[in-house]
């Protein structure tokens, strides 16, 4: 694209980076969509990869197939490496170690958002989180894991272990998470086991708060937690925190004190951390980050003192808005519409302002909450909205109606979850120990060492 034309470098193909593309459609810039992964990836339905609803393919369409119709769109598979601003330049690598240098105009920074664990970064190696779809692939294979090792123990203790899930954190995912599991455990596994009975598995969550769903309204809080303990039979603890844990138990701190809970399954789903690259460039042009690694931008979502430099999604702290979709996506056209007004003299659009649409979460089958157009639903109808606004929001329209058959085949008619294909050999490097975060295992485990080649590290 070495034509003259602006240049536009986008880093993320996340809501915020795609939505910031898409908005340049008719603009007289040549956009670069640098990304990590080939991927879109509509996190908000990652859990149901997880649990064996959904294959990856309908909720991480390939970026090259998303924007293939624009342009003057191109995507790279590179990791970033540094912001060299000075320069005006994306130093990237590609997957063979190549240096990958990208020069622009004008810069949108969209990394989006990892896991955090509170300083405890050795718990990643024990609650693997979920981001990513590597991070789905891994839970989903370690959880019908851990049914298959019931079925092969005699011993009650350990089979209680194996069928014990702990899920860390009560917010939409966590609520989502432990609500499939039980689901999976106590409706969809019970007549295909013959040596276990699955519907002893313990679905526990842990919730540092003083309720589920802290940031929803009280209402839809007290809908939640009656129908996870009453009709999930998920047993729910409050203002409880995950102090300690380890590949076979984890040890909790709660209003009756410490205890150790045996379970060889844990799930990370109680805070995000912003992605490295929002301190590289705080680092860069002097900024300022909260405490979730958020840089702090312009009310144009520029940052100070670059106004060639655009940051938006999770990444970014901005008016106190949430790190969900909406306010990425949002920002990213918002950002879009600025680049292109700057370059046809078009009235620069105002301050970014967020329309807030509300908020959802799913709790099981034919149950969930929902907060939008300022009432609130619970139950079926706000299952209905949930489903429909979650299927809108997914790319192209073979995706849409792939899910809503997914949907009908998996809960609505059969109760079966069709994706939960694992083999002996991923169920043996899923129970083997020495994992990175998110369940990866170490390189030493997935191949073998060889000596003359020198370390990563």
């Amino acid at each position: 694209m070495a034509n003259g034309r602006h240049r536009v470098v986008v880093v993320g193909g996340g809501f915020g980076g795609l939505n910031v593309a898409r908005a340049l459609e008719k603009s007289p810039v040549d956009v670069t969509i640098v990304d990590r992964t080939n991927h879109h990836l509509f996190q908000p339905l990652l859990y149901q990869v997880a649990t064996g609803i959904l294959p990856p393919g309908l909720i991480a369409p390939p970026l090259r197939s998303v924007i293939k119709k624009q342009k003057n769109a191109r995507a790279l598979l590179a990791e970033v490496r540094e912001l060299d601003l000075e320069n005006k330049v994306v130093r990237a690598e590609g997957p063979d170690g190549r240096a990958v240098n990208l020069p622009y105009d004008t810069l949108v920074v969209a990394a989006g958002a990892g896991h955090s664990y509170f300083g405890k970064d050795h718990f990643a190696e024990f609650a693997p989180g979920m981001k990513t779809v590597e991070d789905a692939r891994y839970l989903r294979d370690g959880i019908l894991s851990k049914f298959e090792m019931a079925e092969l123990t005699d011993d009650p203790a350990e089979r209680a272990e194996w069928l014990t899930f702990v899920v860390v954190g009560a917010g939409p995912t966590g609520v989502e998470l432990a609500g499939q599991l039980a689901e999976i455990a106590h409706k969809v596994l019970p007549q295909e086991f013959r040596s276990v009975n699955t519907h002893e598995a313990r679905i526990i969550m842990l919730e540092g708060a003083a309720s589920v769903l802290p940031p929803f309204d009280p209402k839809l809080q007290r809908y939640t937690h009656k129908h996870l303990e009453q009709n999930l039979e998920v047993e729910i603890r409050l203002n409880t925190l995950a102090v300690d844990m380890d590949h076979e138990s984890i040890t909790v701190k709660g209003p009756d004190g410490l205890e150790t809970i045996r379970a060889r399954t844990r799930i990370w789903a109680a805070g995000v951390q912003a992605s490295p690259l929002a301190t590289m460039l705080a680092d860069r042009t002097g900024g300022e980050t909260d405490r979730a690694g958020r840089i702090s931008v312009n009310p144009d979502c520029s940052v100070p003192g670059y106004p060639e430099v655009f940051a938006v999604g999770d990444m970014v702290s901005l008016n106190k808005l949430p790190g969900v979709a909406q306010p990425a996506m949002q920002e990213g056209k918002y950002v879009g519409t600025v680049i292109h007004s700057r370059l046809t003299g078009e009235p620069t659009p105002p301050p970014f302002n967020y329309f807030d649409r509300g908020s959802m979460a799913t709790i099981g089958h034919k149950a969930a909450v929902a907060d939008a157009f300022g009432l609130k639903f619970t139950g079926v109808i706000g299952y209905v909205m949930w489903g429909f606004i979650h299927c809108l929001y997914l790319i192209g329209w073979g995706n849409r109606l792939g899910t809503l058959y997914t949907w009908a085949r998996a809960i609505w008619f059969s109760n079966n979850r069709g994706h939960r294909v694992i083999t002996f050999q991923r169920a043996e490097q899923e129970l083997a120990e020495g994992r990175f975060k998110g369940g990866r295992l170490a390189p030493a485990i997935l191949q073998p060492v060889n000596p003359h080649q020198k370390s990563a590290g």
